[in-house]
């Protein structure tokens, strides 16, 4: 009877629907443990082999914490708004409810295909109405938003790429609007402090610190040469106030036009105009570019008294800080770039460094040139001046933080509506008993003719009363943030999360997921988590209790080289005798970089008269690892590697390519290995003629070892996520074991594969008699005393080439295996009765018989 993966995976799919093998309830008889993938969109394109690494690690982990008699919460649901599915509606017409349950039900498929034990009967989708609560931290405020006028819509930072969007390819602008907010630096603090508790990564940690970027400083007033008006900065360097010899302010400060003077308005006008056209993130990323242009206005260095001019340039943004600075450019590497471009004084206060050449970027050192402060320490200094400023009521010793509120309205139709309608221009609050509210229909989803929001056209958008809708929606993290909430508890139509559901699984206890997600969906979520905690909602202040970060699966490109100005395809080895262009193949029809002809014909139309010169009868493809994208052809659909080798193969072949949370390329070629492992495994339960063969024989103590020492290691590396070097032990395993057929071996062994390969392992669960699952089986324990080893077999190699095997007790010396060795038949063959020079013996490990 052979392996018949197309027949078993089906079956055991099927029975865990028809059984709910997977739900699960709140329990407190019994230990819980919450497994969380990061919330996936539904895309148009499905899934590709890359998608499920995070998915196939979490459920691995997921199933040994059931077998270890844990009651596992591992859901899966949907982030369903969004921007494309939008997109494609304004196209095409088709609502995005239409498009969405179509994606959805594709991903749903393929998911299934894998295997994995997610409780679907708690699937979230944030397009659902019954999702949509009314715990909402908001506020309105006029903010600096990217503006695509095309899109009709703002963009995140990073949805715009030099100045347009990355969806299209559109302008996008800078644009002062009034915006929904979230007040997140309400919690900057506390999500600081927060980070000490986390088992996460430090490198995640650090990130978000940088994110919040906490500073300590002052808040100081420059006077403004003949005007009232002071313009405010914050500095964490006060001690440098005597170097400042200028001022900048953002292109979007809203003194601009009161600075700027009639001589200098048309200047300005235009270099506001071209800044609109970049984004935040490329100001602050672009450090060497230069530009800006004068104000024609003053203002007054409050300890030197002299008059410093004020320019404007796009190095200063808005919305951080005060969207005004000093500038030092004797200390600063922009500041001096600035003041070089545009020959402005540098006055050093920092001894050391030359500042003909570059900034001396100093935090250390004698202070020069600044009065009372001179030959002092910088860390005094700062202390002195922060008091000096208090003193002479120029501002005071404040707190700072990087992080900025979040703009919370998007300009789509495609998200959850706010629930508030307008009187004049007061926005309030739709009372409870009216949520949710939801969208209405539409028959065009793009922006109206005078750039309203596509709600704008919808009829009679508006209260019973008469009173109008708000016409943005909410953008996709409204309703990811707190998605994990929601699975504990998702029937409840009375609340998010009822008390008992989220005191029983309290929080995410192991969250897998991207990094790039570090200071979006992580901040937000732990944003809202403390708000409702706050509120009393929830029991836990922090909502991921460890987070593990998975790398990337890359693509393996494949290249065929046609010869210039043919349709003739030459092999790889032998290219270089013709004048070639490498061009991009489907992967999906090249096998161990072996072309398929008759698929590579058949593939495009011109292609069809394809002619190709071999080698070996074969046509070999180049190849090169790279991102996986539709434009390189590279892109595996986990699909057609579940026809072809299995679900079990696809889990244990993912997991092992490398480390978790390392990148590495996705390469078929190493796939048979795996897709051979579990081949072999099926055969030591049946003999040659399909027949059981399981045995109720002993186990010798050396096969006991084995399965004791692998039951150890696959036990440690699933705690550790170290699934490349499990998959590596149980191929181990399965060679020491030889043809082993007997029970007491393979039925634990069966229960430890389970969370790899679940399918294979159910169906041989129940080929040895069981009735249960083998998902709820007891994980097998290792006991020490099989894993004292009294002997070992020594590889015995002859002048470094293996030449036979001996097994010594592990008791004895190396002069005693020494002296027997030699006298061994294996030995004799080739001493020809001579003595060996010498005979070398590492313990536990080789003996080389040099001759």
């Amino acid at each position: 009877m052979e392996y018949n993966f197309k027949e078993i995976e089906p079956k055991w799919q099927r029975r865990w629907q028809e059984n709910k093998t997977y739900k699960v309830e709140t329990d407190p008889s019994r230990p819980k443990f919450y497994v969380l993938d990061m919330f996936p969109y539904p895309s148009g394109a499905g899934l590709h082999v890359g998608h499920p690494l995070g998915y196939i690690a979490s459920d691995i982990y997921s199933r040994y914490k059931r077998q270890k008699g844990f009651n596992v919460l591992h859901p899966m649901g949907y982030d369903a708004f969004g921007l494309p599915a939008e997109q494609y509606a304004i196209q095409t017409g088709q609502h995005p409810a239409v498009t969405t349950e179509r994606n959805i039900a594709r991903y749903r498929e393929q998911l299934d295909k894998i295997g994995f034990s997610f409780d679907w009967d708690r699937e979230v989708r944030t397009c659902d109405p019954a999702y949509l609560h009314n715990y909402r931290l908001a506020f309105r405020a006029d903010t600096m938003v990217n503006w695509c006028p095309k899109l009709g819509t703002v963009l995140a930072n990073d949805e715009v790429h030099d100045g347009l969007s990355v969806r299209g390819g559109h302008p996008v602008e800078q644009k002062r609007m009034k915006q929904w907010l979230l007040r997140v630096t309400a919690y900057a603090q506390r999500m600081l402090d927060g980070l000490d508790r986390l088992a996460w990564s430090d490198s995640l940690k650090e990130i978000q610190r940088n994110w919040i970027g906490r500073s300590e400083g002052a808040q100081v007033f420059f006077d403004i040469k003949d005007s009232a008006r002071k313009l405010e900065i914050f500095t964490t360097r006060p001690d440098t106030i005597f170097g400042v010899t200028f001022m900048v302010i953002a292109p979007e400060h809203e003194w601009v036009g009161e600075l700027t003077t009639p001589d200098n308005k048309a200047a300005v006008e235009e270099y506001i105009c071209q800044a609109k056209k970049r984004s935040e993130r490329e100001r602050i990323a672009e450090t060497k570019r230069v530009s800006g242009v004068a104000t024609g206005s003053y203002a007054i260095n409050p300890f030197t008294g002299k008059a410093i001019p004020i320019y404007i340039s796009d190095y200063v943004l808005a919305g951080y800080g005060t969207g005004a600075i000093m500038a030092v450019p004797a200390h600063d590497s922009r500041d001096y770039a600035f003041a070089r471009h545009f020959g402005l004084e540098i006055v050093p206060v920092v001894e050391g460094g030359d500042i003909s050449q570059e900034s001396y970027d100093a935090k250390s050192g004698k202070v020069i040139n600044s009065d009372f402060l001179d030959g002092k320490d910088v860390k005094e200094a700062i202390g002195i001046m922060f008091d000096q400023i208090e003193q002479r009521g120029l501002g005071r010793k404040r707190i700072n933080y990087r992080l900025r509120d979040a703009i919370f309205s998007r300009q789509r139709y495609w998200g959850e509506p706010f629930p508030i309608y307008y009187r004049g221009d007061v926005a309030c609050p739709l009372a409870e008993d009216k949520l949710p509210l939801e969208l209405p229909p539409i028959a065009d989803f793009g922006p109206t003719e005078q750039g309203e929001p596509p709600l704008a056209r919808a009829t009679n958008w508006a209260t019973p009363e008469g009173y109008p809708y708000e016409l943005s929606t909410m953008p996709g993290f409204a309703g990811s943030s707190a998605y994990y909430l929601r699975y504990m508890d998702p029937h409840n139509d009375e609340a998010l999360v009822g008390r008992e559901a989220d005191e029983y699984w309290r929080n995410v206890d192991l969250y897998v997921g991207g990094i790039e997600h570090a200071t979006g969906h992580l901040m937000y979520s732990r944003f809202w988590n403390m708000f409702l905690y706050d509120l009393g909602v929830v029991c836990e202040e922090e909502p991921f209790r460890k987070l593990v970060n998975q790398g990337m699966i890359q693509g393996r490109s494949n290249f065929v080289y046609r010869i210039v100005g043919t349709n003739k395809f030459v092999s790889l080895g032998l290219k270089d005798q013709y004048q070639t262009q490498a061009l991009y193949v489907d992967v999906n029809i090249v096998r161990n970089d072996i072309l398929d002809l008759d698929a590579f014909r058949a593939w495009m139309p011109e292609y069809k008269d394809a002619e190709f010169i071999l080698e070996d009868g074969r046509y070999v493809c180049g190849w090169a690892i790279e991102k996986m994208s539709k434009s390189f052809y590279n892109v595996v659909n986990p699909d057609y590697i579940v026809d072809n080798y299995g679900a079990d193969t696809l889990r244990m072949y993912e997991m092992f390519l490398g480390p978790l949370e390392q990148s590495k390329p996705w390469d078929t070629n190493g796939i048979d290995g795996v897709y051979k492992f579990l081949r072999r495994f099926w055969r030591l339960f049946y003999d040659r003629d399909g027949k059981l063969a399981v045995t109720d024989e002993k186990a010798t103590e050396k096969e006991l070892r084995t399965l004791h020492k692998t039951i150890k290691k696959v036990s440690e590396d699933i705690e550790n996520f170290s699934f490349n070097t499990s998959v590596a032990a149980f191929m181990i395993c399965l060679n020491e074991l030889g043809e082993c057929n007997k029970r007491e071996v393979l039925e634990p062994l069966t229960v430890l594969l389970a969370p790899f390969a679940p399918h294979i392992a159910e169906e041989l669960w129940e080929t040895l008699g069981h009735t249960t699952s083998v998902c709820t089986a007891s994980y097998p324990a290792y006991d020490e005393k099989h894993l004292a080893q009294s002997a070992f077999e020594y590889p015995v190699s002859v002048n470094g080439k293996l030449r036979f095997k001996k097994e010594y007790a592990t008791s004895m010396t190396p002069a005693q295996i020494q002296a027997d060795v030699v006298t061994q038949p294996e030995a004799q063959k080739w001493l020809e009765g001579k003595a060996p020079k010498k005979v070398i013996v590492v313990p536990g490990k080789i003996i080389n018989i040099v001759i």
